[in-house]
């Protein structure tokens, strides 16, 4: 049965679809938010960085939302009534596990982990009752592989893979899927910013940083473009796709198959 929120015949295969996209002011957040908007829904932007949400927003046709992911109450005050969720906001810290601050572990957990619960457990009933919706989690490879200095970092991306999977098995009744999509390096503040601090720890140049250091297990040698990951998540959230859940579509340039 056609839903109702969903023109008939429409050549935007998310026309009247609603998505919010966290984290969505720059890097793989705001490709998606694109994305989603230029395929029809109308997107809701999220990211504590008010003025750059509120320039894609308007740009895109969609709303701002200013919040601290870290903070419980302003994740709890986001918009419930939305058919497709992109858990994509994430921060990073470098350090040994007997060096690394426990402050900024437990932040790390509760903007990549507890806000996507938050969300998706205000968010997932209205899927239910309308029975369709998409979960898209942007984990990493980081979420199947481990690497030295980011027990934070990769212990939460383990997490959101299996909050996804839950999702997944409790959704299916309903209409819903959940995966994730797990990106090796990504062209993004954060990993550019990782180049710089590696090229000037190691002493050579950033593009050394990432051919011999980031890439150095992947087949294919050059970072993967928010663009690229903006386009799995659109394929995911359109037709075809009904039965893939619980799934983690891995784009690594061959990085888990060496």
């Amino acid at each position: 049965m056609q839903n109702s929120r969903t023109p008939e015949h429409d050549p935007r295969t998310l026309a009247g679809r609603t998505a919010l996209v966290t984290g969505a002011a720059s890097g793989i957040g705001l490709a998606c938010a694109e994305a989603l908007a230029a395929a029809g829904a109308r997107v809701h932007v999220v990211d504590k960085a008010g003025d750059a949400a509120e320039s894609l927003a308007k740009r895109i046709g969609g709303t701002a939302w200013v919040a601290d992911l870290s903070v419980a109450e302003e994740v709890d005050g986001l918009p419930a009534d939305v058919d497709i969720v992109v858990n994509n906001a994430g921060l990073q810290h470098v350090a040994p596990v007997h060096e690394f601050p426990p402050d900024r572990f437990a932040l790390i957990h509760r903007v990549m982990v507890e806000a996507p619960f938050r969300v998706l457990r205000r968010t997932l009933p209205g899927m239910y009752e309308r029975g369709w919706g998409r979960v898209v989690n942007i984990s990493s490879v980081h979420g199947l592989r481990a690497s030295p200095y980011k027990s934070a970092y990769v212990s939460a991306k383990h997490a959101l893979e299996g909050l996804s999977k839950v999702v997944a098995l409790e959704a299916a009744a309903h209409g819903v899927t959940s995966n994730c999509v797990s990106p090796g390096y990504v062209r993004t503040p954060l990993v550019e910013d990782q180049i710089a601090d590696q090229a000037r720890s190691h002493g050579i140049s950033e593009q050394e940083v990432v051919g011999r250091v980031l890439l150095e297990r992947s087949a294919l040698k050059s970072l993967i473009e928010p663009g690229d990951v903006a386009e799995a998540v659109l394929w995911l959230c359109g037709p075809g796709t009904a039965h893939i859940t619980g799934s983690s579509l891995t784009m690594d340039g061959g990085w888990t198959a060496n």
